[in-house]
């Protein structure tokens, strides 16, 4: 008898892509998708449930179909294709996790946890390291939104861990998910005509595209290689990082920089009308930016992505079409803000100075 790995989220298009994935490896005799729509896309020989995940009826499905391997990836940052409103989408994430953990606990066959989780349980601040590994303390916890999710989720992982040591667990930190099919709050931003930036500050950011998600969570939803550990906590991105003016000029798209109360404003706008998911965690992002280190993904999980952060944005950039301006365009206009930017700082530098030797 091979592996039944059991799903969550599989109505959304990661959680489709890899219920259609893990079905193909020789190891894998079931796959149960399981999410509280139906999907919108094939799920291939898949046997899909309709449940949701808040409710004890996963305890049911676990048992009925003697699932072994569980692939969470019904913890969500909202963005297109979510489904609901924002207290559903947390609920799902918080509420649903327990439930499913709860479940998990109970069953006596389930050998292997899988969770998918995000880089954004590290918060953004301007105290931050300039890149975090799986053991870096945040300076300060996510007051809210899907990174406040994360972390709760993650505290009830480590507890269902410590109560079950004889299932292995990996949790699985991304990275902001881009590729062609992405679908994520940060994809519906870039994908503005005119993208609203914050004045003064060109953040830091890394990518993993989605074709290197569905490998490595196939890699940790399998049996360990030798040499290789499929348990723990890691970081998952693409090598290298992109600053947020180079992601704009590799768009083709022009950048608004304005101060940050006004960026809230709009983000707040543009939540209201349901633009895109313009969040205070994306703010963060935006302002401070975020590395983390990846020597754990590598040498201890055993997976290379096949796409650095730059190859990823690239793929990204080529699904979404020619933006308003040429990109050698949307550059020459970036850096002529950023010296007018640089001057304005400088003249002021110096007028402080005067007046200081004035005084």
């Amino acid at each position: 008898m091979g592996k039944v790995v059991l799903v969550t989220g599989a109505a959304r298009q990661l959680g489709g892509r890899f219920v259609r994935r893990v079905q193909r490896d020789p190891e894998v005799d079931r796959v149960i998708a399981v999410d509280a729509v139906a999907p919108p896309h094939r799920l291939g020989s898949a046997e899909f449930v309709r449940t949701d995940i808040r409710q004890s009826s996963i305890a049911r499905v676990l048992a009925e179909h003697a699932v072994d391997t569980v692939v969470h990836l019904a913890v969500t940052g909202g963005g297109a294709g979510a489904g609901g409103a924002g207290s559903a989408v947390k609920e799902t994430n918080v509420i649903g996790t327990m439930q499913l953990l709860g479940a998990c606990q109970k069953s006596p066959t389930v050998r292997r946890l899988v969770v998918k989780s995000s880089t954004s349980v590290y918060g953004g601040a301007s105290r931050d390291p300039a890149v975090f590994t799986e053991t870096t303390q945040p300076k300060s916890l996510p007051a809210g939104g899907f990174a406040k999710d994360a972390v709760e989720v993650e505290s009830y992982v480590r507890g269902f861990a410590r109560r079950r040591p004889d299932v292995a667990v990996c949790v699985l930190r991304f990275a902001n998910i881009l590729g062609p099919y992405a679908d994520s709050a940060l994809a519906e931003y870039f994908s503005m005509s005119v993208m609203p930036t914050v004045l003064g500050y060109d953040p830091r950011l890394q990518f993993v595209h989605e074709d290197d998600v569905l490998d490595v969570l196939r890699l940790a939803a399998g049996e360990p290689q030798r040499g290789t550990l499929n348990s723990g906590t890691f970081n998952i991105a693409g090598d290298g990082v992109l600053l947020l003016s180079q992601c704009a000029r590799r768009l083709g798209r022009p950048t608004v920089p304005l101060v940050l109360p006004a960026v809230t404003w709009v983000g707040s706008a543009l939540r209201a009308v349901g633009v895109t998911d313009f969040s205070p965690e994306q703010i963060r992002l935006l302002t401070h930016g975020r590395v983390v280190e990846t020597s754990q993904m590598r040498e201890v999980l055993g997976f290379k992505p096949m796409y650095t952060t730059a190859e990823t944005f690239a793929d990204f950039a080529r699904s979404r079409g020619k933006g308003l301006l040429p990109p050698e365009q949307a550059g020459r206009a970036v850096d002529r803000v950023a010296a007018a930017l640089k001057v304005d700082s400088l003249n002021v530098g110096v007028a402080g100075a005067e007046e200081g030797a004035q005084r």
